[in-house]
């Protein structure tokens, strides 16, 4: 188990920026040092044995997180469709948010979490996706299935035959409830700003310290439905690579959405990753 814990150690965001901004290997020749890694020669080739391994012996979020971008991205595509990984909302960080005509959020529990915290995490969501999942293991649908709101879609999550399998075990409900101090808490202030003058209000001669409290104030009074077309228009504005997941091996899909890099820095990782161990 310190041995797989280790391997997944590499799919770190320090890991990776290690590289990009410092050329530091230094983690990855710590594990080569410690374990021998079976037919690597370059730093991808790590890669490579470590995700196989965890993802067979191992299961932690990166895993899960991979997987699901994966099969959203079979399913979905990119066409009008963003994902983010890490989406602050409120006090919570949901795992995957996705954004097409709707909204949906993705939280993941592995093996080795509990439902804990999951009740405060979810009531964070409902108050601004329109669709809310928990992504577990098969294994435990009995743990969550009854404790989970009614209004949660479950999907799980299976390895057979060395491929990973989704099932949506139960679907998820449009939410009704909207929270306008849950939306504010993920806007940026170009966003609020932008989202009260659609909605037809002057911002001129507001105040900057009184920015946020008068677009609250517009928001929470406006229609809900026109308020989330214009969180939704504001949301896909934001710098994303979701276009360019595909076009890069799947192993480091998930780093890549959360570093949201560009193609620039994405083809420069992977060059990196491709230098032979040792002789970075």
């Amino acid at each position: 188990m310190i041995r797989l814990r280790d391997y997944s150690s590499i799919f770190s965001r320090r890991a990776f920026t290690d590289i990009l901004k410092y050329n530091d290997y230094s983690h990855f020749n710590w594990l080569c040092s410690k374990y021998e890694m079976p037919q690597s020669s370059t730093y991808f080739d790590i890669i490579k044995t470590a995700y196989f391994l965890i993802s067979k012996h191992y299961r932690c979020e990166y895993i899960y997180k991979n997987e699901l971008i994966k099969l959203l991205l079979n399913n979905y595509g990119v066409k009008n469709t963003i994902y983010f990984s890490e989406f602050r909302v409120r006090k919570s960080i949901a795992d995957i948010a996705m954004f097409n005509g709707e909204s949906k959020v993705f939280e993941i529990k592995t093996e080795y979490d509990t439902p804990r915290r999951l009740d405060k995490q979810m009531e964070d969501y409902k108050g601004l996706f329109d669709k809310c999942f928990i992504v577990i293991p098969k294994s435990k649908v009995n743990e969550y299935y009854d404790i989970v709101d009614p209004l949660i879609g479950i999907i799980t999550m299976e390895r057979i035959g060395g491929k990973f399998q989704l099932e949506e075990l139960r679907p998820a409900i449009q939410n009704q409830h909207f929270d306008t101090d849950a939306l504010m808490s993920c806007l940026r202030i170009d966003e609020y700003k932008s989202i009260a003058s659609s909605l037809g209000f002057s911002l001129d001669g507001v105040a900057g310290y009184d920015l946020f409290k008068f677009c609250r104030n517009i928001i929470s009074q406006a229609n809900t439905q026109l308020v989330k077309q214009h969180f939704l228009c504001e949301i896909k504005k934001r710098k994303n690579n979701t276009a360019l997941l595909k076009k890069y091996p799947m192993p480091i899909r998930q780093m890549m959405l959360s570093l949201n890099l560009s193609k620039e820095k994405a083809d420069k990782l992977l060059q990196s990753l491709n230098t032979n161990i040792y002789q970075s």
